[in-house]
């Protein structure tokens, strides 16, 4: 048996493989990095035009019952009251000390509510919530390998849709979806994304992604896109990534999260009572961005020195392709964690000059925010 004998595959695996995708192990699926064009490419497609990611290794747990939103009111930390049917909203699921077990998004429906995590976390986050279920009139089903999920990205995004389906896309409003049809097929389409560009969340049955992804790809339509692209665009635009920015060593009052935390909104939650003592007493560190003072790209795991002492290391770095600048992110003492601060990064044994500047890296993306 070959080391990735047991690894999952989504629907478009042969796809990939035919497409001439970098095929390389992720949170238990293999999925590809990069394709032919590389990286490079994938991303200022992105940024310029649209690209595609196969995102169908996310995890979607479906709640119903009577006291669905009660119950998910006690389990993420945003606060679902806030939300009508079909708008979408950022959150997290928290351990009792408030750190995060994963970060999510909460989907409300009439009937339902569906909470997407993280593909590494399926199976934590799963055992999680199944244990707080207890006296709560819910159901709750682990939809994951039911669902196919597309993330189309970029400011050509809505052209390259909207000839696939009937819905008319400028009635979804950023973080809110509808139910339509995408190429023929039973899906619903949300306007939220991790790049920083418009784009739209495609859900649709597992068996259906391949017709999907087939309809929005090709030449003059959406260039497909890897792990490496969604990276680098992401860290651009200073979003947390699970097992970098957060973990569950980190709380969201930590991570510039705070806004996510609801503390006062009448429901008591996993892990509240650790972020009130912990906003009470005030957080020891907050994670900053940062750029270095040369060409050097300070890689996840570098070490970390402010005032010649170690405070942490590198959580995200790479050599931004929009920027082209070297750009991270890591956590600092409170006291230094402000944009001018200077410090310093061990890049390969030498200490390399960074300063913290504003987050997020990259602010000219055409993602239509709320108004």
């Amino acid at each position: 048996m070959t080391a990735n004998a047991a690894l999952k595959h989504t629907p478009l695996h042969a796809i990939h493989v035919a497409a001439g995708g970098k095929m390389v192990p992720y949170a238990g699926f293999e999925m590809p990095v990069q394709y032919r064009e590389g990286i490079l490419a994938e991303h200022r497609a992105v940024r310029g035009g649209a690209g595609i990611f196969d995102v169908s290794h996310m995890g979607e747990f479906e709640i119903s019952g009577p006291d669905r939103n009660a119950f998910v009111n006690r389990v993420t930390c945003n606060d679902i009251a806030a939300l009508r049917p079909g708008d979408v909203q950022y959150s997290a699921i928290l351990t009792p000390e408030g750190t995060f077990v994963d970060d999510c998004t909460v989907y409300r429906f009439e009937d339902k509510v569906m909470i997407v995590v993280n593909a590494a976390n399926i199976a934590s986050a799963w055992t999680h919530l199944v244990g707080l279920k207890r006296g709560a009139n819910v159901r709750l089903k682990n939809i994951s390998e039911d669902v196919g999920l597309l993330a189309l990205q970029g400011p050509q995004a809505a052209a390259v849709l909207q000839p696939e389906t009937d819905t008319r896309l400028d009635d979804i409003a950023y973080y809110t979806f509808q139910a339509g049809r995408v190429a023929g097929r039973d899906s619903f389409l949300s306007r939220t994304g991790y790049t920083g560009e418009d784009g739209f969340e495609l859900y649709c049955r597992a068996s259906d992604t391949e017709t999907v992804w087939r309809a929005l790809t090709g030449e003059g339509k959406a260039a497909p896109a890897g792990l490496g692209a969604r990276d680098t665009l992401r860290l651009e635009m200073a979003y947390p990534l699970y097992g970098n920015e957060i973990d569950g060593a980190v709380t969201p009052l930590e991570a510039g999260l705070g806004w996510i935390v609801k503390l006062d909104k009448g429901a008591p939650f996993v892990g509240e009572n650790a972020l009130r003592a912990q906003k009470a007493r005030g957080v020891t560190r907050r994670l900053v961005g940062f750029t270095l003072k040369d060409k050097a790209i300070p890689r996840p795991g570098y070490r970390v020195y402010c005032d010649g002492r170690e405070v942490d290391v590198v959580r995200s770095g790479t050599m931004s392709p929009s920027l082209g600048i070297p750009i991270g992110t890591t956590y600092l003492p409170v006291g230094a964690a402000k944009v001018g601060t200077a410090f310093e990064v061990d890049c390969r044994g030498t200490r390399v000059p960074a300063e913290v500047v504003k987050r997020p890296f990259w602010t000219k993306g055409s993602a239509k925010k709320k108004s």
